[in-house]
């Protein structure tokens, strides 16, 4: 049916507003743009080369900002996506962010990234964990992602060691929903003889594969975007990866969301080298080990329960350095530069056999 005249008038009008507000909108953008690049000249004005573009407390509180000021037809979420992007591609004019994460594209960690820092960041994937951690101590990217626990299946183990033993900073923390699907040259499930994917993977798909694929032999590799990779090369295999790596590695979706949890999450850090400021809505992680006596670790909840520090997250795993010993995890609710914060950290401290402070990080605004 074709539109009436009078209908056809309405559009026209109405497109023409449209114009009108994409003008202003590009307007406003290329102010912003000008802004940044302001920002840009005053931190480098005489030659300074170590100046300091990405602030992840100031980014926090433009979004959070974005969200509590949102009375659209957007949803809170769509909208601070919008300006993440807009924030993304202002900040590359001052200093396009190398951010490494566990490669190689299409895997999850990698779609933590651009969650995180926008599609204009470079985003650089290595093999391993070990070498994010590595290539931001060195000085190789700006920032990390690495995995740091899964709603399913738990803590990654290679983040959890080098949180210990690498001289970084948590400089951020997001939440990224996982939906695994199972991907594949071949057509039909009856031709997979082996399932490849990232160990956290299989464990979070473990009872679909047994009752699906009983038999089919598993094996585990560095990431689940290698995986796909080693599907494209042989179709009697399998992988569990993303939607997204289905479309980069042209592979076929034999099975969506194939994990065993339908609110399956995995939380990431961002880690780098910089101190972020207090956001106004923050956490700060620590690691420690106790003495095996009686009421330690009650005598560490206590100095943070009676200064009225909510702690959000403890996980503990055994010491690497000595046999049934353990070390904690701790997340708690609030700035290290917060006057109970530092005072019960400094208690803490004195109480632990090891004591090191992970890092200070806005809550996230885009979670």
């Amino acid at each position: 049916m074709t539109p009436t005249e009078q209908e056809a008038q309405q559009l026209n009008e109405i497109r023409q507003q449209i114009d009108t507000l994409d003008e202003q909108i590009q307007q406003l953008i290329t102010q912003r743009a000008l802004c940044a690049q302001k920002v840009a000249d005053i931190k480098t004005q005489g030659g300074r080369v170590e100046a300091v573009f990405y602030r992840p407390e100031r980014e926090a509180q433009v979004l959070r900002a974005v969200r509590e000021r949102n009375n659209s037809l957007l949803s809170d979420d769509d909208m601070a996506r919008l300006f993440r992007e807009i924030m993304s591609v202002c900040l590359a004019l001052e200093q396009p962010l190398k951010v490494a994460y566990l490669g190689p594209e299409g895997s999850f960690t990698h779609a933590a990234t651009l969650k995180q820092f926008g599609s204009f960041a470079q985003p650089y994937p290595v093999s391993t964990i070990d070498e994010v951690f590595k290539s931001v101590e060195e000085g190789e990217v700006n920032y990390g992602i690495v995995p740091v626990e899964n709603s399913t299946e738990g803590v990654v183990n290679a983040t959890q060691d080098n949180l210990i033993h690498m001289c970084t900073q948590v400089t951020g923390e997001l939440d990224l929903a996982i939906h695994h699907c199972l991907l594949s040259k071949s057509n039909e499930l009856k031709s997979v003889k082996k399932v490849v994917a990232h160990t956290q993977a299989l464990g979070q798909c473990r009872n679909w594969l047994q009752n699906n694929l009983p038999g089919v032999a598993l094996e585990a590799v560095d990431s689940n975007a290698l995986a796909a990779q080693m599907a494209q090369q042989d179709d009697t295999l399998a992988a569990i990866a993303s939607e997204q790596a289905s479309v980069l590695y042209q592979l076929r979706i034999l099975k969506s969301r194939i994990e065993d949890k339908q609110d399956n999450t995995t939380k990431f850090w961002v880690i780098g080298k910089e101190k972020p400021l207090a956001s106004g809505k923050d956490k700060t992680a620590l690691v420690l080990s106790l003495a095996n006596k009686a009421g330690a670790l009650h005598q560490i909840l206590e100095s943070f329960a009676k200064r009225d520090i909510s702690m959000t997250r403890i996980v503990s795993r055994p010491s690497t350095n000595k046999k049934w010993d353990y070390v904690f995890f701790i997340d708690i609710i609030g700035h290290q530069s917060n006057k109970d914060v530092e005072q019960a950290l400094k208690e803490v401290e004195q109480q632990a056999h090891f004591f090191k402070l992970l890092g200070s990080y806005p809550i996230s605004p885009m979670d």
